[in-house]
């Protein structure tokens, strides 16, 4: 039987989210690698450069998720969907946890920093693309109050990792938000 790490039995502690800064990119960039080899959170191969990370997501509404323990388990992030006008109010995020950090409430503190943020500043839509695989990731939106609007039949091609060569589908989620618009 393999042994584990502390890291990999500890519980998650005095978890607090707070703005995504440069200074977090190693960890945030470790999480986005653990998701990315996993084959079921991106089309991604790659972690991009913090450069390209930076300049693709609002600024406003990134968050970490830091335990007092474990430190960096999570990070959440939103992009706009379209430049045009009608549309500004509408966005499309990715949450990672750590796998250390699954299952203990993690991704639901990061979806709630993220609703916050965006109904503050008047953002009504926030959307995702979802692998059906990824079952955790559509039982936690959908306990953050995200319907399923849809299936997208073979949207991508997969190049790289364990599901190289596959076409998948993408279950789009969406949280319309209850006090803006």
């Amino acid at each position: 039987m393999p042994e584990t790490s502390p890291r990999d039995t500890a519980p998650v502690t005095a978890l607090r989210t707070v703005p995504l800064a440069a200074t977090h990119w190693p960890w945030v960039a470790a999480v986005y690698a653990a998701g990315i080899e996993e084959g079921h959170a991106t089309f991604e191969t790659e972690v991009p450069r913090w450069e390209d990370f930076d300049a693709a997501r609002l600024a406003d509404h990134r968050f970490v998720a830091l335990d007092a323990d474990l430190g960096l388990v999570g990070w959440v992030a939103c992009s706009p969907t379209s430049t045009r006008p009608v549309y500004r109010g509408v966005v499309e995020h990715s949450v990672y946890v750590d796998p250390a950090a699954r299952g203990r409430g993690v991704g639901r503190a990061l979806l709630d920093a993220l609703v916050a943020s965006t109904e503050a500043a008047g953002i009504w839509t926030i959307q995702s693309g979802i692998f059906p695989e990824n079952v955790a990731s559509l039982a936690l939106h959908r306990a953050a109050g995200f319907v399923e609007v849809g299936v997208r039949r073979r949207l991508g091609l997969m190049r790289g990792g364990p599901c190289d060569g596959r076409w998948r589908d993408v279950v789009l989620m969406e949280r319309r938000s209850e006090v803006v618009g």
